[in-house]
């Protein structure tokens, strides 16, 4: 494909091509087509090609940034076979799974949820893991997101102190035992793709980035903090934040794709003993022993 054959009506190549997220689907896209050059690739007889692309609409969260892009990306073989290729482009964003944990349990922990509308989801009550938008420019995590984060909870989140649930999954630091992959084809392909879980790769670019943060709190501080949050919301309040019980997360925050991937990313890794996991505290009823 050539850029003759793009169709930037709406907006200019330039700004195109300023539009970070399109230059990372492009370039995973493409490297994605390169590789049905080797034999044993599924497409290898009859490789696909990108012929075209059509930008449909673009919404700009100012006059020069661009927010998000549609597009129509003409993917085709020689036989005339077309892949799916509509593409709502808005980038990555993150999510963070916030356990509290009292310092008198090692078994009990609590989980900080918010609630809020979600008009892409026709609700106006939505229950959900914190998350928030990657700094399109910067990438970090303590830019935007943890803005928007701190500012629900009440808490700080240094970088430091967030573990990467996707990466210790899928990174190539991820630990695995040899006989993890009954069926070596189930590792996955070697595609461009990000360490992080993909919510609707059917529809749009978004990879969100799970990450762990934990907290110890005396059982006066959390039965104080589980008060405060149980209180009565404000009126006009957009966002509302929640604590559940961690064993309730799978029911309560169930439409929540971000809390499922988390829940399992964290209860998988813990099960693998994942070395960044481990609980090292010894209980108080130990100590009195």
């Amino acid at each position: 494909m050539t850029w003759d054959d793009a169709v930037v009506s709406i907006i200019t190549k330039e700004q195109l091509l300023g539009f970070l997220p399109f230059n990372k689907w492009l370039s995973a896209l493409k490297t994605s087509l390169d590789r049905q050059g080797k034999e044993q690739h599924l497409f290898h007889t009859s490789p696909f090609s990108l012929r075209s692309i059509t930008i449909q609409s673009v919404d700009f969260f100012k006059p020069t940034v661009i927010g998000f892009v549609k597009l129509n990306a003409r993917v085709e073989n020689a036989n005339g076979k077309i892949l799916p290729g509509i593409a709502f482009l808005r980038g990555p964003s993150v999510a963070v799974l916030m356990i509290l944990q009292p310092s008198d349990s090692k078994t009990e922990k609590w989980v900080i949820l918010t609630e809020q509308p979600r008009v892409a989801a026709g609700s106006l009550q939505f229950m959900e893991v914190s998350a928030g938008m990657i700094d399109p420019k910067s990438e970090s995590f303590a830019g935007t997101a943890a803005n928007v984060i701190m500012e629900k909870t009440g808490f700080k989140f240094p970088e430091q102190k967030l573990k990467d649930l996707t990466k210790y999954a899928i990174g190539k630091e991820a630990i695995w035992d040899e006989d993890t992959w009954d069926d070596p084809a189930l590792a996955g392909s070697s595609d461009d793709l990000e360490s992080a879980m993909y919510p609707s790769p059917g529809g749009t670019d978004e990879y969100i980035k799970i990450f762990l943060w934990e907290k110890e709190l005396e059982r006066k501080e959390l039965d104080e903090l589980k008060k405060k949050l149980a209180g009565t919301k404000t009126a006009g309040e957009l966002v509302t934040v929640k604590i559940a019980n961690y064993e309730q997360l799978w029911r309560v925050a169930a439409r929540d794709s971000k809390a499922l991937a988390a829940w399992s990313l964290y209860e998988a890794l813990k099960r693998k003993r994942h070395p960044d996991l481990t609980d090292t505290r010894v209980s108080r009823k130990q100590t009195d022993i």
